[in-house]
């Protein structure tokens, strides 16, 4: 068997194939789309032997790892941290790097990572883009709101984007080219609202077939949208073994710092996906005020202080939540609090 080192630039990948016996077979590169991925493996096929590769995980090496496979290939995406860990390099360099991804493949020791079916892309997909519209119109709502300031207007009215407040703005007499910038910018809301409107149809469509999205809403503080980003982020939830293996994949926890008797923790970990932290922090930030949750976090919020109380407290919540959805999508069962395991006698 050949085994090959891919290394993926924006414009180039670099290739290196050796054998069983780790003794280089090729280098060489190409152009990373389809006709270059074709030519290589023909360019390989020549050695009449199976094929194994590894590619780091970055943007595009999804792409790489399903044409390769549709040609025959064996593929492996490989977690780009932990790659580092098992061979710190002096010096490094793309030919480098596909050379030692070439060994690991050899040695058995790619650290590959778990990848999504292109259903559970696409839903990802759906409900990142509308975060990203959202995130756009949040921030031209904001430089409207920065133009009032700028020229000492008020805004009297609890939605400035409501008739009301776009009655208010017409009358307002600003300058050139603020005044045309808040006319675009007003333009540019309606149509990514528009554009949003549109997503969260598709999400609702498609999130009505998931047989766990209504079983995902029964947690407070988790309405359709939540649970469509929190569903297509996890994936197979078979792939967490328990509840605190989901908690260390949303990047919710500390980082720890131990030597002999030392025991220290740092910020957090932000190890996967932000968009799943964003969904936890969210369903946090409206489930601190159900009662089963309120007394704790108030009780948590005031024992840290004003400073970082607050925070502290939602993302403590956040792991509470990550740890019930293990539960409901392992078991299947509706969201149910924790209480006594047999009645208490009268």
């Amino acid at each position: 068997m050949l085994h090959v080192g891919l290394d993926l630039s924006r414009k180039r990948l670099d290739v290196h194939a050796v054998d069983e016996a780790m003794t280089t077979v090729e280098v060489t590169g190409m152009l990373p789309d389809r006709d270059g991925l074709r030519s290589l493996v023909n360019r390989l096929a020549v050695h009449g032997q199976p094929v194994r590769a590894a590619i780091e995980s970055m943007n595009g090496a999804r792409f790489i790892h399903d044409e390769l496979e549709r040609l025959g290939w064996e593929v492996e995406i490989a977690d780009a941290q932990r790659v580092k860990g098992l061979a710190p390099l002096a010096c490094k360099t793309d030919k480098i790097d596909a050379r030692v991804l070439a060994e690991l493949s050899c040695r058995g020791l790619v650290p590959a990572i778990w990848l999504p079916t292109p259903e559970a892309r696409a839903a990802r997909e759906r409900a990142r883009w509308r975060q990203h519209l959202v995130r756009h119109r949040k921030s031209l709502k904001c430089r409207i709101h920065a133009v009032l300031m700028t020229f000492g207007h008020q805004c009297p009215v609890s939605d400035l984007f409501g008739v009301k407040g776009r009655r208010l703005l017409e009358e307002m007499q600003l300058p050139e080219p603020w005044s045309t910038s808040v006319t675009t910018s007003l333009r540019l809301i309606d149509q990514l609202t528009q554009e949003i409107d549109e997503c969260e149809r598709q999400l609702r469509l498609h999130g009505a077939e998931h047989p766990d999205m209504a079983l995902l809403m029964t947690v407070p503080g988790v309405s359709w949208i939540l649970a469509s980003t929190i569903l297509g982020e996890i994936g197979d939830i078979t792939r967490f073994a328990s509840p605190a293996k989901l908690c260390g994949y949303t990047g919710l926890c500390p980082r720890v710092y131990q030597s002999g008797s030392k025991d220290r923790r740092g910020s957090l970990s932000k190890n996967g996906p932000k968009y799943l932290r964003w969904a936890l922090i969210e369903a946090a930030t409206n489930a601190c005020k159900h009662p089963l949750y309120r007394d704790h976090y108030q009780a948590t919020k005031k024992r840290l202080g004003k400073q970082r109380g607050k925070k502290v407290a939602r993302v403590q919540l956040a792991r509470k939540l990550a740890e019930a959805i293990w539960y409901i999508l392992a078991r299947h069962q509706a969201f149910a609090p924790a209480g006594p395991s047999r009645p208490m006698a009268a």
